[in-house]
C-alpha cells in the first residue's frame, strides 16, 4: 500500500520514518495484517537511501510492531494496535467558520436507528424491490462500452433514461414533455437545489407550504432565499395568503406533505393566475401520485401551465429505493439550458451505470409491473392504518382524507402538542416509530397530532404496532 511520510525538513530522516509508521500503527490507521511498502520502494517514493528505510523497519521489528517474512513482506502485527500509553495527536478546532445559516440546519437522525414497528414517513417496503432483477441490470450495464469508456456523461442525464422517463409519466400523469424537457438528479433535493441556483439570487422571496417538508425549506435559506409558509387547509395551500412579490412557489399538490390533502382544481387554477401575476415560478413536486388508491387522479399543474412558470419534480426514492438517489426534473424550454449548467456545476452528472439500468427496467416494463405490485400492497396497508385511525384511536386523533401515497395524518381531538410529544416518546420504549405533526410547521402554530407512514412496516405488524399506540394514549 501507498503510505505518506514527510521529510520535508526533517535531519533524522530513518527515525522520522519510524516515528511516522509507528504512529499511525498505534492510532489504528495501519491495521493488522496490512503489509507496509517494500524497503527498495518506500525509499525511491521517498528520495532517500535504502538503508534509511531498513533501518526504520527494522526498529518497528525490534519494538514488535510488525513482523518481516522472507519473500512476503513487512505485516503490521496485533501487538502494534493502539498502545495504552499512546493517543492520537489532538487536531486544533481550526479558525474556519461556517455561515450563520448552518447552525439552523439539524442533521437527519430520523433513519438512524431502526425501529420494531416504523411508521415513519419517506421509507417505501425494501422487501418488495426486485433486487435479484437489479443486479443483473446493473451488471449488465457495468460492462457496457459507455461505461468502459470511462468518460464524463451528459449533465441532462443519460438520454435512454431520459426518454423513459418522458414516456413514463406522460402516460402515468398526462405531463407533456419530452427527453429535452427532462434533467436527471439525485432525488428531489437536488432538484431543488439546481432549480433555484437557475431562478434565485440571494434575498429573494419564497414560499413553501405550511406545515410542509422541511428539507426544502432549509435548501431554499441556505441558498440566502427568505422563506416564507403559507397555510395549507383542507383544499391545499391558500393562495390568498401568498406573499407579495415571491419569486418561487413550492407545493405538492397531488399528495400535501405531511397533511396528505390534494389540491382542489380552484386553488390549482388560482395559483397559476397568482403566478403569472406576480411573473412567479411554481416548483410541483408530484409526491406520491404513483400510489392511488381511490378517487379521480389529480391532474398535475404542469398539464394546466399555458405558459411555462411550472417546473415539475418527480423522485424514484419511493418507487425505487431511497439509496439510489434517482429523481428527475422536467423545466420550460426557457429554464433548461440554466438546470442543465447548475446541475454540471453540482456534481456533472447522476451515476451513469444507474441511469442505464433505470432506463433499462423501465423500457421493459419491470417498473410498471413493480408500481402495480407495490400499489396494492400500501392499498392494503392504508386501509388498515385510517380504519384503525377511525375506530379504536378515534377517541384521540381525526384522520384527514386521503387517498394515495405512503403515509396519513390524524390531528388530535384534545392532546396539546407537548401532550402529543409525550405520546411519541412513550411509544417509541414499545418499539414503535412515529412522527409529530408538529415538527412540519414553519411560521405559522404548530398543530398537535401524528403523521404514520406504512411504507416501511411489514403488514402483518401493522395492528400490534398500533394498539402499543393505542396504549400509550391511555385507550
Amino acid at each position: 500500500m501507498d503510505f505518506h511520510v514527510s521529510l520535508v525538513g526533517r535531519k533524522d530522516l530513518s527515525g522520522e520514518i519510524y516515528r511516522q509508521l509507528r504512529r499511525a500503527i498505534v492510532n489504528g490507521r495501519l491495521r493488522h495484517g496490512e503489509v507496509l511498502p517494500p524497503t527498495r520502494e518506500l525509499a525511491q517514493h521517498l528520495s532517500v537511501a535504502r538503508t534509511t528505510v531498513t533501518v526504520a523497519y527494522d526498529r518497528l521489528a525490534g519494538e514488535g510492531f510488525v513482523t518481516s517474512r522472507v519473500g512476503a513482506g513487512t505485516f503490521v502485527n496485533d501487538h502494534g494496535a493502539r498502545a495504552p500509553h499512546e493517543t492520537k495527536r489532538r487536531r486544533v478546532d481550526g479558525a474556519l467558520r461556517p455561515l450563520r445559516i448552518w447552525d439552523s440546519i439539524p442533521v437527519s437522525a430520523a433513519f438512524i436507528r431502526p425501529a420494531q414497528f416504523d411508521f415513519r414517513t419517506g421509507l417505501p417496503d425494501a422487501s418488495l424491490f426486485p433486487h435479484d432483477r437489479w443486479r443483473r441490470l446493473m451488471s449488465r450495464q457495468l460492462r457496457s462500452e459507455a461505461v468502459r469508456a470511462g468518460v464524463y456523461g451528459d449533465p441532462a442525464g443519460y438520454l435512454g433514461l431520459r426518454e423513459a422517463i418522458a414516456r413514463h409519466i406522460g402516460v402515468a400523469r398526462g405531463v407533456e414533455a419530452s427527453a429535452d424537457d427532462v434533467t436527471v438528479v439525485s432525488g428531489t433535493q437536488q432538484a431543488l437545489d439546481v432549480v433555484a441556483r437557475s431562478l434565485l439570487t440571494p434575498a429573494d422571496r419564497v414560499a413553501v407550504e405550511d406545515p410542509g417538508y422541511q428539507p426544502a425549506r432549509w435548501l431554499f435559506e441556505s441558498l440566502g432565499a427568505r422563506v416564507n409558509g403559507v397555510p395549507v387547509d383542507q383544499h391545499g395551500l391558500v393562495v390568498d395568503a401568498l406573499p407579495r412579490h415571491a419569486r418561487l412557489v413550492y407545493v405538492t399538490p397531488s399528495h400535501q406533505y405531511p397533511l396528505g390533502v390534494s389540491m382542489a382544481l380552484s386553488r390549482r387554477r388560482a395559483l397559476l393566475a397568482w403566478a403569472e401575476r406576480n411573473h412567479a415560478a411554481i416548483v410541483e413536486d408530484d409526491y406520491d401520485s404513483e400510489f392511488r388508491f381511490g378517487g379521480r387522479p389529480i391532474e398535475p399543474l404542469q398539464t394546466i401551465d399555458t405558459i411555462g412558470q411550472v417546473v415539475y419534480v418527480g423522485s424514484f426514492s419511493k418507487t425505487m429505493l431511497p439509496t439510489l438517489r434517482l429523481g428527475f426534473v422536467v423545466t420550460p424550454p426557457s429554464l433548461r439550458a440554466a438546470v442543465h449548467k447548475a446541475k454540471q456545476v453540482t456534481d456533472w452528472h447522476t451515476a451513469t451505470p444507474l441511469q442505464m439500468a433505470l432506463a433499462r427496467f423501465m423500457d421493459d416494463g419491470g417498473f410498471a409491473r413493480h408500481i402495480r405490485k407495490m400499489r396494492e400492497v400500501y392499498r392494503i396497508r392504508h386501509e388498515m392504518v385510517t380504519n384503525a385511525l377511525t375506530g379504536k384511536l378515534a377517541n384521540h386523533l381525526e384522520v384527514l382524507p386521503s387517498a394515495c401515497g405512503l403515509h396519513v395524518a390524524a390531528l388530535a381531538r384534545t392532546a396539546s402538542t407537548d401532550e402529543i410529544g409525550a405520546v411519541v416518546r412513550r411509544v417509541a420504549h414499545a418499539g414503535v416509530a412515529v412522527q409529530e405533526l408538529s415538527q412540519f410547521a414553519v411560521n405559522g402554530p404548530a398543530r398537535p397530532g401524528l403523521v404514520l407512514g406504512y411504507g416501511a412496516i411489514p403488514t402483518q405488524h401493522i395492528e400490534e404496532g398500533l394498539r402499543r399506540l393505542r396504549h400509550c394514549f391511555g385507550g
